[in-house]
């Protein structure tokens, strides 16, 4: 078998965006030895129900991804203009994406329109606007893809896989900050956010939520020793 990296992530996490740089050093890291997919969660759902009061709900998220940026120095916004409506249009954006190599480059942009900005990328037109004029990129063919049933489906099978998280990860105790213990929602489990699963010829090792390093080299190297 081919050595694996599941990443499971969101565009709008604030975890998983404090996580880019230590995601990018293991990628670097561990380099032709493993190949890396990503799966996206859906952190907010077309469900969810609106907030009474918008405004409020806002300004306590903020203080939220402050509070996270704290802990992984990762840029916080001066304002958030809103919660994102959903995760689902940037997830199929960055989906979309993939098909043209560029999953990576347009996944920050739609990153850095929520925590650099605060102008969360959660409509196919936003979604769009954020990813415009990234280097070779055909805009035309990311907004057919981003409507496409094939990336729907894509999409909707990450939902899916999210929330069958492995039993090493339910009921997880262990010290915080995020100690990445599978999420209740809605009477299910899901993965917390993010999380990398390895799997490799020696097994499978699993590292949720905040982790430095270290800890996904050593993942690494007991599920594929380099």
């Amino acid at each position: 078998m081919t050595p694996t990296v599941v990443e499971y992530t969101d565009p709008m996490c604030p975890w998983a965006w404090g996580s880019e740089p230590t995601f990018r050093r293991l990628r670097e890291l561990t380099a032709g030895r493993f190949r890396w997919r990503r799966v996206y969660g859906i952190l907010f759902d077309l469900d969810d129900d609106p907030p009474p009061d918008p405004a409020a709900e806002a300004a306590w998220y903020h203080r939220f991804v402050r509070e996270v940026s704290g802990h992984t120095g990762a840029h916080c916004p001066a304002r958030l203009e809103r919660v994102a409506l959903s995760s689902w249009p940037a997830s199929l954006g960055a989906k979309a994406a993939a098909r043209q190599g560029l999953e990576d480059a347009v996944l920050r942009r739609l990153r850095e329109a929520m925590f650099l900005r605060g102008e969360p990328a959660d409509t196919p037109e936003r979604v769009l606007a954020a990813a415009a004029g990234v280097p070779g990129l055909d805009p035309a063919r990311l907004e057919r893809d981003l409507g496409s049933p094939e990336v729907s489906a894509a999409v909707r099978a990450d939902w899916l896989e999210t929330r069958r998280p492995a039993p090493e990860v339910i009921g997880l105790t262990a010290p915080g900050p995020h100690c990445g213990a599978a999420k209740e929602i809605d009477g299910g489990l899901r993965y917390a956010l993010p999380t990398l699963l390895f799997e490799g010829p020696l097994g499978r090792a699993i590292v949720p939520g905040w982790r430095p390093l270290e800890q996904y080299v050593a993942a690494a190297d007991r599920a594929a020793p380099a």
